[in-house]
């Protein structure tokens, strides 16, 4: 048996193992059965390649080959398909955005291959011998495979250039193995279309070149498997794309290439040479992508040719390119953590933002993982302790060995993922005066320290994120200012024409009783104007407040006869839990009509959440200091964006009919009595609201 036939049956056994594994190991996906069918293809070609160059005649050669130009026809549709939907968790666009494009790959190279009769070589007469070349139809298709194979390999780059950190090392080598397999393949069918006496061996070097792909592959396999991951790769044309850039070099790549086979032995050395290339071609690849083997040739340089570690004019116009024009805080956290990781060679970067007000942690961005938002969704509760000392923070600090109240809740969250990754690093975001979150780097390679000009560049970094960070949450203050400022505008003219509708109704109910002598009919029009009137009236008392400065009248009140008086208010709601737990409070300074309407809006928000059918739990107790009210249920919830972006803002609600204004009102009134209201919720997690009172001096 020839080294050609060993290394095609190797490649096939290769292929087929990890088809198999692909399927067996985890639920069904697209990119699964992708990878499973379109190794199989590759298995299937490299069998029929191993059976060619074992054949004892030329018209067997030619037959298997034939097979295997066929098979590889639905390479195409299945492998492109792939490529779009490996580790992407935006695959949807990518679909409807390429369905024509992989409509194409699906239906024309079979229909080139089957239409034409499967006429793909012939033999013919040259100076007297006997030698094989392709027909037309085996040139259209090597160029639809070219072509093909050029959008696989740009779309696996660009699935790897999206990812970053942890990301990209878990599907490092797979993008690698499938890339030295796809330009395999570019190089055998750009022979193919330049010439039309194939070149020896096209076969063996596609089986040499899937053998290599197939012992790359499983690292990736083993470090995290195939498709659980997800990045968010553009949508846009692969522009500056190095795919494309090597795709349009390819003839010279084939003539370099051509030329060290003969200086390794001529034609008949061909395989060897190749084979000899493509090994060094992978490890080659494998070195330059390898984050370790970068960061020592950075030492190297940096320690004996009095180098820094870093171009600052370079990164930090890198770092403001990236930045500028981002105007949500999301988005300014995710471009941070991506240029920090990519920067200093740390593969798990985290942001986490410090609420105040709601005294806790918030996520906002991470490369460690993508499913952290939903992870820490309700965000990560920080005592008064913990919070004092975020406000001291100066500088960067070892996480590792801090024993600040807060270390242990980062350190929790930001696990490391190597045990050689090195001590987390915490570098606080400071704008001013006020410290609005903490940087969080873990997992460096090699785990090495960061030095002292590296802090600093940390720390400006730092500072500009936080700048940017108050600028986007100051304008959208300013917008929301803006939008009460019109709103107010507004009112003022709905206020005047529901007085005029509301004079009306009044008197047309005066005047009904003259006119209906039907007492049952009489009796519906009264309750039905009565109820327009009362509507009417409530939109404007709402809308009326908005309009001028809210004015309250203190006086001494019990908080828990307050809620007493609001649940009385309640109604009967016999599939409805109600929990008091009203302990002992100090007395409070409050307008009673004001407070007690806010705990009724909030009571009845809360049977709406339930629909009437859940449980609610009121509290009242002490804390630090002031009086505590906690209204809980167990209903449907709100999300994380319109907690945090909508529920305090007039004409923003949940509710199929409601207004919009009661949540708004109701943190007015708190916040005019010197307390405060915060919200916890999730969907289908329940809500609970806290409002806070100061005690009556």
């Amino acid at each position: 048996m020839s080294i050609d036939t060993i290394i095609a049956c190797l490649a096939a056994t290769a292929a087929t193992v990890l088809a198999l594994a692909a399927v067996i190991r985890r639920p069904a996906s697209i990119a699964s059965w992708s990878f499973f069918g379109g190794m199989l293809i590759l298995a299937s070609e490299s069998v029929l390649h191993g059976l060619a160059s074992a054949s004892a005649s030329v018209e067997a050669a030619v037959r298997w080959e034939t097979m295997a130009l066929a098979v590889k026809s639905f390479m195409p549709g299945v492998w492109l398909c792939f490529s779009l939907v490996y580790s992407r968790g935006n695959y949807q666009e990518f679909l409807s955005h390429w369905k024509f494009i992989l409509l194409a790959a699906v239906v024309l190279p079979p229909a080139v291959v089957f239409g034409g009769g499967v006429q793909l070589y012939e033999l013919a007469e040259l100076d007297g011998i006997t030698v094989v070349r392709f027909t037309s139809l085996a040139k259209v298709l090597n160029g639809l495979l070219l072509v093909a194979s050029v959008l696989i390999l740009g779309n696996f780059e660009k699935t790897f250039r999206a990812a970053v950190g942890t990301l990209r090392w878990r599907i490092k080598f797979a993008i690698l193995g499938l890339a030295l397999i796809f330009g395999a393949t570019v190089y055998t069918r750009s022979e193919a279309v330049l010439f039309s006496i194939p070149p020896r061996n096209l076969g063996g070097i596609e089986a040499a070149a899937l053998l290599i792909g197939c012992l790359l592959i499983p690292v990736a396999y083993v470090r995290r498997g195939l498709a659980e991951i997800d990045v968010y790769p553009s949508r846009e044309v692969l522009q500056s794309s190095l795919t494309l850039t090597l795709a349009g070099a390819y003839l010279f790549i084939v003539g370099v290439l051509a030329q060290i086979v003969v200086r390794l032995g001529g034609t008949e050395s061909f395989q060897s040479g190749v084979l000899i290339v493509l090994v060094g071609i992978a490890v080659l690849t494998i070195l330059l992508a390898s984050d370790r083997v970068r960061q020592r040739i950075q030492r190297l340089v940096s320690r004996h040719f009095a180098r820094p570690r870093h171009n600052y004019a370079k990164v930090w116009t890198a770092f403001t390119q990236r930045t500028s024009g981002l105007l949500d805080q999301p988005a300014l956290s995710a471009s941070t953590v991506a240029f920090v990781s990519e920067t200093f060679d740390a593969l798990s970067v985290s942001i986490w933002l410090i609420d105040e007000e709601r005294k806790q942690f918030l996520f906002g961005a991470s490369t460690a993982q993508a499913t952290r938002a939903d992870e820490f969704a309700l965000g990560m509760p920080l005592s008064d302790d913990a919070l004092k000392e975020c406000r001291r923070l100066s500088g960067s600090f070892d996480l590792e060995s801090s024993e600040a109240a807060f270390a242990e809740i980062l350190r929790t969250a930001n696990r490391s993922h190597f045990p050689n990754g090195g001590n987390r690093l915490g570098v606080p975001l400071i704008a001013g005066e006020r410290r609005l979150g903490i940087l969080v780097l873990a997992d460096r390679v090699n785990g090495n320290p960061y030095a002292t000009d590296e802090l600093d560049l940390l720390g400006c970094i730092g500072s500009q994120v936080a700048a940017g960070l108050l600028n986007v949450r100051m304008a959208r203050e300013l917008m929301q200012a803006k939008e009460l400022e019109a709103f107010q505008t507004m009112s003022a003219f709905f206020v005047h024409d529901l007085k005029n509708a509301a004079s009306s109704l009044g008197l047309m109910l005066e005047n009904l009783p003259l006119h209906f002598d039907d007492p049952s009919f009489r009796e519906d029009a009264l309750r039905g104007l009565g109820s327009a009137v009362r509507r009417i009236t409530e939109f404007i008392d709402r809308l009326g407040s908005l309009r001028r400065k809210m004015e309250i009248h203190p006086e001494k009140a019990d908080l828990n006869q307050l809620v007493a008086d609001a649940l009385d208010g309640l109604g009967s709601c016999p599939e409805l839990e109600l929990v008091k737990e009203l302990k002992p409070c100090a007395p409070v300074l409050a307008d009673r009509e004001q407070i007690q309407s806010v705990i009724t809006n909030l009571l009845i928000n809360a049977k709406d959440a339930t629909d009437g059918k859940g449980r609610i739990r009121v509290s009242t107790f002490e804390e630090d200091g002031r009086v505590v009210l906690s209204v809980e249920d167990n209903g449907c919830g709100m999300s994380a964006e319109f907690l945090s972006e909508s529920l305090f803002r007039p004409f923003h609600t949940t509710k199929k009919k409601g207004l919009g204004i009661g949540m708004f009102q109701s943190k007015m009134i708190v916040e005019a009595h010197g307390g405060s209201m915060i919200a916890r919720s999730a969907p289908r997690h329940g809500t609970t609201f806290v409002v806070t009172l100061p005690h009556k001096n």
